[in-house]
């Protein structure tokens, strides 16, 4: 999974699909059979975190992390090798102004 990370401040509304290129990388990936899916997120302000602490329920609105950044979008791609994910993750519009974090997803 690409995790798309940064300044939401620099994105009207939070919205991915404002940056230039993505539908570009988007057609790209999608044509290279590797994209699986994805998706931008509305701000940071719109989120609710649940946490469960000894049983209790407590409910917060907003991110819970205090960070500069914040995380805008996904991408779930699927590659051959971990170059190929660097590869993919470095063409995405959002590398050049905002960080993206690879992580593995777990295997069910």
């Amino acid at each position: 999974m690409l995790l798309i990370c940064g300044d939401e401040s620099r994105v009207e509304a939070g919205d991915l699909t404002a940056l230039p290129g993505c539908d570009g990388w988007t057609r790209e990936m999608t044509r290279r059979g590797v994209l699986r899916g994805g998706a931008g997120l509305r701000p940071s302000s719109t989120a609710t975190t649940v946490q469960v602490r000894d049983g209790r329920p407590l409910i917060l609105d907003g991110p819970f992390a205090e960070t500069k950044d914040q995380i805008g979008g996904f991408a779930v791609v699927e590659c051959a090798d971990l170059d190929e994910v660097i590869e993919v993750a470095c063409k995405h519009p959002a590398a050049q102004r905002w960080t993206i974090e690879i992580r593995p997803i777990l295997d069910p």
